[in-house]
């Protein structure tokens, strides 16, 4: 009986430093920045530059930009948790040979972009990337905010927080907290997380069209959690999913022309809506 007591406290202490570690070091169990900056001009982007954005509080963000073609909207892209801008460059072709104007912005540490990433220092500067576009001179509702995994729960903020004419949440979760207790459930990871990404708390506040894109195989983010952000949204709201795709791969089967024709769509509404709104005041 002392022999299982003994083993039985050993394991609870095992657990204890165990718990602890994943505590201290939890951010960096959470992000996997590749912090090698690449410029555009490597993948042989036309009209795309390298774009800095100084924060506030002393960091130095690297993004990749390309202006819109006149009456195209532009994307305000929030990337993924691995890699850097150059592991999405094709995503920058193929938005931009659409005409579509792109801000991808680097998070901290990535990519060359200084300081150490947070939730709070990303929606901070995703915020600051949005104010740079309307100091462009871009109109609100001429920008798609697009999420893509980790970046779905910036994306949201943003959208919560001012005008945008879309929001794309690529892959997206209904919190980090709920992706982290899939990953680590032998870990009390809910009571204790810093960074919660809480997408169900912040939806209710997002007015602008959405569409949700997730793979039915996605191994990394369930696509039940991109369906109950689906359902939780408010109208108009469109959802994508790719029977054969995984987290990143939906690009293969599909998904580039579902968001162009979302777009598309959207634009076409608008453009409607504008020239409706002309005749009524030319009528009155």
């Amino acid at each position: 009986m002392q022999l299982i007591i003994k083993l039985a406290y050993w394991l609870f202490a095992v657990y204890a430093v165990v718990a602890v570690a994943a505590f201290v070091l939890q951010r960096r169990l959470m992000y996997f920045p590749d912090p090698e900056r690449v410029s555009p001009a490597s993948f042989n982007l036309p009209g795309v530059v390298e774009r800095m954005i100084d924060t506030p509080d002393g960091a130095r963000l690297i993004a990749w930009y390309a202006p819109a073609a006149p009456g195209r909207p532009t994307l305000l892209y929030f990337h993924g948790n691995a890699g850097n801008l150059a592991s999405r460059s094709e995503r920058v072709r193929r938005y931009v040979a659409r005409g579509y104007g792109v801000l991808f912005m680097s998070y901290r540490s990535y990519g060359g972009s200084t300081g150490t990433p947070s939730e709070r220092a990303n929606v901070a500067d995703a915020l600051l990337a949005y104010q740079v576009l309307i100091e462009d001179g871009i109109d609100p509702d001429d920008i798609i905010v697009y999420g893509e995994s980790l970046g779905s729960g910036v994306a949201v903020q943003v959208a919560a927080q001012v005008v945008v004419g879309g929001l794309v949440l690529d892959a997206p979760y209904t919190s980090i907290v709920d992706v982290a207790a899939l990953a680590y459930p032998y870990l009390p990871v809910r009571p204790f997380m810093l960074d919660r990404y809480e997408t169900m708390r912040f939806l209710p506040k997002v007015k602008a069209p959405l569409l949700v894109l997730h793979g039915e195989d996605d191994r990394v983010i369930p696509v039940e959690m991109g369906k109950a952000v689906y359902a939780a949204a408010n109208p108009p709201k469109e959802i994508a999913t790719f029977t054969r795709a995984g987290h990143s791969d939906h690009h293969l089967y599909g998904s580039y022309e579902e968001v162009f024709r979302w777009i598309e769509a959207l634009r076409a509404k608008a453009h409607r809506r504008a020239a409706d709104e002309r005749i009524e005041g030319a009528a009155q």
